[in-house]
């Protein structure tokens, strides 16, 4: 499992969907669950990860966004939530939509819409509309901060980060360039 943190980080950084030390990711652990370190570079050593119980209980160094990977987890089915913060997604989230259309074909099939909520970074509030939002999709976008993504494994939460990217990427060329 501590590999699938570092192999699903790497495509991020290669991906340009996450800069720095920004973003997380977590893996659902019977009462618990893995998530990455406040601060850490996700395509970096596989020991950046703590244990964070499902109770709210915060374990000392876990993600600023521990709320929203909780409330998540206690509202879903999900197994894994990658939060990126992709350039067009977050551009996109800002026009002020409440929610993209995607207009590709991969779109089409696996996220029509892609719902577009607010709260302040690491908020109960953002905690609250992203778990509502996951508990009937596999991504949603936090306005000007970026994607959250839910699925049976992190390679499924990664593939609709990427998704959302694609989609936000193809809307702004076709509008740009129309």
């Amino acid at each position: 499992m501590r590999a699938d943190f570092t192999r699903i980080g790497k495509r991020l950084f290669l991906e340009h969907l996450v800069g720095g030390n920004f973003g997380n990711m977590s893996v659902r652990a019977n009462e618990g669950y893995f998530i990455t370190k406040t601060g850490s570079y996700l395509d970096a050593d596989p020991e950046q990860i703590v244990l964070m119980p499902l109770n709210g209980r915060v374990t000392p160094s876990a993600s600023s966004e521990w709320r929203v990977h909780t409330a998540v987890y206690n509202a879903s089915q999900h197994q894994a939530i990658v939060h990126a913060h992709p350039p067009y997604a977050v551009a996109l989230s800002l026009l002020g939509d409440a929610e993209i259309t995607t207009i590709d074909s991969e779109g089409q099939l696996l996220a029509p819409t892609i719902q577009v909520v607010d709260g302040p970074c690491g908020s109960q509030q953002l905690a609250d509309v992203v778990a509502k939002g996951l508990t009937s999709a596999n991504i949603v976008i936090a306005k000007g901060h970026g994607t959250f993504a839910g699925g049976k494994d992190l390679d499924q939460a990664y593939l609709y980060t990427s998704l959302a990217e694609h989609c936000c990427k193809v809307l702004h060329l076709t509008k740009t360039y129309r």
